[in-house]
């Protein structure tokens, strides 16, 4: 997918800000100008950093390494899930759980709890439960599902974090800063740019605008992955072809020493042939 052009980011309604009165004035380099008492950002400098933004998270998903998409703001959802299944890649739309990135081992463990308690009702182990510890057993893999089921194939902290709404995910943010992990942010005028290495400048709150910046981030990430996918193809092809380089040279040797052999043998028969000649003309 393409990077948006102006156009698609007017239409999708990228460029509406909050009210002049809830701004934050690290966002002045992006606001483009101020209408009806409400901030218009510039578009065109969305769409640089847009495409700025793109261009890393495909070298990240080239690269074979994980984003973790959070967005638990009701109209973000739905888009994040499943565009971040789209790609492979883990995502948190609950609530955030408070240390899952410096307290990673904690939640690791809770994940397992949960495949822990999957391996019971596979093995038998969970019909011999009593109903009210069943009931209890159930709710909690329920509960752990709906917090933890989007990050059960994360097994190590993530290379990068995508936040649509900085502002609302501040605790994520300030996780993976203290972890020196780069941040992705889809920034409104409302919030604070300074904490977030990708800027992407535009409303935050528009389905429209975040389903258009989801999509093209995610489309660029698809292209990471068949890339790298396609660079394993060749690189296994070229190493048949190395294994098969020696076997063709063992095999081009055998051939002129069986050629050799033969020359031999056959100026041997000829030498055996003249003296035979020679030997009845005496």
């Amino acid at each position: 997918m393409a990077n948006p052009t102006f156009d698609q980011l007017l239409e999708a309604g990228c460029h509406f800000g909050h009210l002049k009165r809830k701004w934050n004035p690290a966002m002045a380099p992006y606001i483009f100008m101020e209408r009806n008492g409400i901030h218009i950002l510039d578009l065109y400098k969305t769409a640089a950093k847009l495409e700025e933004a793109s261009a890393a998270l495909k070298n990240i998903a080239k690269a074979g390494k994980k984003v973790l998409f959070v967005a638990t703001k009701k109209q973000a959802k739905q888009v994040t899930a499943d565009m971040a299944q789209a790609v492979n890649m883990p995502y948190v739309i609950e609530r955030w759980p408070g240390g899952m990135l410096t307290n990673f081992p904690t939640i690791r463990k809770a994940v397992k709890k949960m495949a822990a308690i999957d391996k019971m009702e596979k093995d038998g182990t969970f019909a011999n439960l009593s109903k009210r510890e069943r009931l209890q057993v159930s709710r909690q893999r329920a509960k752990l599902e709906k917090t933890l089921g989007s990050i059960a194939d994360l097994n190590r902290l993530p290379s990068a974090l995508f936040v649509v709404d900085v502002l609302k995910e501040h605790i994520a943010v300030a996780e993976a800063n203290r972890l020196g992990i780069p941040v992705f942010g889809i920034v409104d005028t409302n919030s604070d740019p300074s904490d977030i290495d990708f800027v992407i400048p535009a409303n935050d709150d528009a389905s429209k605008s975040i389903e258009l910046i989801l999509g093209t981030v995610t489309a660029a990430m698809a292209e990471g992955l068949e890339e790298r996918k396609a660079e394993k193809v060749d690189t296994a092809a070229a190493g048949e072809a190395e294994e098969a380089a020696p076997k063709r040279e063992r095999r081009r040797v055998r051939r002129a020493e069986a050629n050799a052999e033969a020359e031999v043998a056959e100026m041997n028969a000829e030498a055996v042939a003249e003296d035979a000649t020679a030997e009845a003309a005496e």
